[in-house]
């Protein structure tokens, strides 16, 4: 029985891999900030490891004895220093793996992060992998498309039969993938490691903004029209939104990035998940 490191174990990843591991017989550590949530979780098994990605110290006795490490960058969109506070829980995984020597890490990653810079949120992924890379035994890079969970930020335009759309082609369809989907290869990558570090490109399901608007107004009983907003107004439209300026300034560039081409799949190999979007939305709906 091998004892596997999940952060953000009580996130929509992370809880279907710790869940998945659980199943199979093993223990799981799970990681997270908010103590009574962690409690909660360890009701179906597991061990709680209460503290910040940011502390190498704490991280680096989760990782004791560990024989797989699954890690992530939570994403704190009014952080006063939105990269600089990535970077530096970057760099305190990075000592934690080395201080633990864990074999294996599995780094949850996206498809944005194959280039260095003019990618929004994902250039700090990009630098994760490049760290984790340069100091695990073994490590497995997932990268990742979007994800079907993000149509709830829409949701409320939806009810409004509005979906604002920030790609190039409303009807050009893109790949996207269910947060269980991505649960479930981890888990089994994590279980079953690869024979050598490489990036591995996850997908499923393609879809355009139209689609996604249709999905959601026959899951609303309404009827959502795609509102395709120029790139010039990318940033005030987020902000609209409820992001604060920085934040907006980075996705929009993260949008520019997709629109471009720039954000494609480049890994050693490629998985797909099945889930269809109509079978998240209830969840996102929360019905």
């Amino acid at each position: 029985m091998s004892t596997f490191v999940i952060a953000g174990v009580t996130g929509r990843v992370g809880s279907v891999v710790a869940s998945e591991i659980l199943s199979r017989g093993h223990q799981v550590r799970g990681i997270s900030r908010d103590a009574a949530r962690a409690e909660r979780w360890c009701a179906n098994g597991g061990e709680a490891a209460v503290g910040s990605l940011a502390d190498a110290a704490f991280l680096g006795d989760a990782l004791r004895g560990a024989q797989g490490f699954f890690v992530l960058l939570p994403e704190d969109p009014f952080a006063a220093d939105f990269h600089g506070s990535r970077r530096a829980m970057a760099e305190a995984i990075t000592i934690a793996i080395r201080k633990s020597r864990v074999p294996h890490v599995v780094v949850l990653s996206a498809i944005a992060a194959c280039v260095a810079d003019g990618n929004g949120p994902a250039k700090d992924l990009h630098y994760l992998e490049g760290l984790v890379q340069a100091s695990a035994p073994k490590t497995t890079i997932v990268r990742a498309c979007w994800f079907q969970e993000n149509v709830g930020s829409i949701v409320a335009a939806a009810r409004q039969g509005i979906f604002p759309s920030l790609m190039a082609s409303a009807d050009v369809p893109f790949p996207t993938i269910a947060t269980r989907d991505v649960g479930h290869m981890v888990a089994s990558l994590l279980l079953s490691p690869p024979p050598s570090s490489e990036v591995i490109d996850l997908v499923g399901p393609a879809y355009s903004p139209r689609d996604l608007a249709t999905a959601l107004g026959s899951a609303l009983r309404t009827t959502v029209t795609v509102v395709e907003v120029p790139a010039s107004a990318h940033v005030d439209a987020l902000m609209h939104a409820g992001l604060p300026q920085s934040f907006a300034e980075d996705v929009a560039e993260l949008y520019a990035c997709f629109n471009a081409g720039r954000a494609q799949p480049h890994g050693d190999r490629m998985l797909a998940g099945s889930t269809p979007l109509a079978e998240v939305l209830p969840g996102v709906l929360g019905s």
